[in-house]
């Protein structure tokens, strides 16, 4: 598979082989993942939560529990100036979503200083790997950070990932000097897609012709599979629905061959238009019906397959009783159809 970045000053995109598999307006008011200074403004016991200058004309919102049990952060006063950084981006009304519990990415390594937990990237499958790479995780952090072995962490070496962590304390002692470091979805694809393989990458001009026209297409509700099928996206309040249907193919066999062969094609275009749309959230996928065990269990793989090229946290929680398939996707900016809208 070749790989190519377009990092321009208006837009980034991914190409891989000939399809346009990720495309960010640059906005200079996007700015999820980014780390900056704040100061309370308002503490709200009964939500559970401050209100946090990070200047702007909306307050972000921060909690005051973390995820991390081991988190390692004191209790906030009003007025306290306090490092945050902002897991989701201001949408209607509702200002940023901000924590204090910190992640700084390498390519290989996450670092978190503010808690203790030592992690392995789920799409690390091998358990003896898993154990392994756990183990070297302990090791590095010594008790005194936490860390998430990224995938790009498989088979290296201990020595390779300490310089990669040195990087990342650095980064976080000037953090804590007042330091900002730079941001911006060009330097956060390049770290991505480094360990997965960069082979080219253009810095000017617009997407290509057939780029543009896969970038126009993934405005549309339904997009046309390759044998006649398709599949229509819909977009909720709190979730995302996509509908497979055979449509036009008649096929030229059983109807369960049909159905299977639909199913299986959805599979590889859901995955290029949830990384293309940046969809997020609750999915659920209703693919054409299935009565054989087999053929449920033969797109669940593959559509587990197609997903591992996602640099997204996936998940696949597999078929309600009702034949729908459940999945979440990390959320780490607006979707594009929402970009379009603002």
């Amino acid at each position: 598979m070749e790989r190519e970045l377009y990092l321009t000053e208006s837009f980034c995109a991914v190409r891989e082989d000939r399809r346009l598999v990720e495309y960010i307006p640059v906005r200079p008011e996007d700015r999820t993942g980014q780390i900056l200074m704040g100061k309370v403004n308002r503490m709200m016991p009964g939500l559970e939560a401050a209100f946090v200058d990070i200047g702007r004309k909306k307050d972000g919102f921060l909690p005051l529990k973390e995820n991390s049990r081991s988190f390692t952060g004191g209790a906030l006063r009003s007025g306290e100036r306090v490092l945050v950084q902002i897991r989701r981006e201001e949408t209607g009304s509702k200002g940023a979503y901000l924590s204090r519990d910190l992640s700084l990415p390498g390519s290989c390594l996450i670092l978190m200083p503010m808690n203790r937990h030592i992690g392995v990237s789920a799409r690390v499958l091998e358990e003896e790997e898993r154990a392994r790479m756990l183990r070297m995780g302990q090791e590095l952090a010594g008790g005194q950070f936490g860390l998430v072995m990224r995938e790009a962490a498989l088979g290296k070496g201990k020595e390779e990932l300490e310089g990669e962590l040195a990087g990342l304390l650095r980064q976080w002692d000037n953090l804590r000097q007042g330091e900002m470091p730079p941001w911006g979805p060009a330097e956060e694809l390049i770290r991505d897609y480094s360990p997965r393989g960069i082979d080219r990458i253009t810095r000017e001009g617009p997407l290509p012709p057939d780029l543009e026209r896969q970038r126009k297409e993934a405005e549309n509700r339904r997009i046309r599979l390759p044998h006649g099928g398709n599949i229509v996206i819909d977009r909720c309040e709190a979730l995302t629905v996509i509908d497979i249907n055979s449509a036009s193919d008649g096929g030229d066999g059983s109807r369960r061959a049909t159905a299977l062969r639909t199913n299986l094609e959805a599979c590889g275009e859901i995955a290029v238009q949830a990384r293309l749309r940046n969809l997020a959230g609750i999915l659920i996928l209703d693919f054409i019906d299935m009565e054989d065990p087999e053929d449920r269990e033969r797109v669940r793989q593959e559509l587990e397959a197609c997903f591992r090229r996602d640099r997204m946290k996936t998940v696949l929680h597999g078929y309600t009783s009702l034949g729908l398939m459940e999945m979440t996707r990390k959320r780490s900016r607006a979707t594009w159809p929402e970009q379009q809208c603002t």
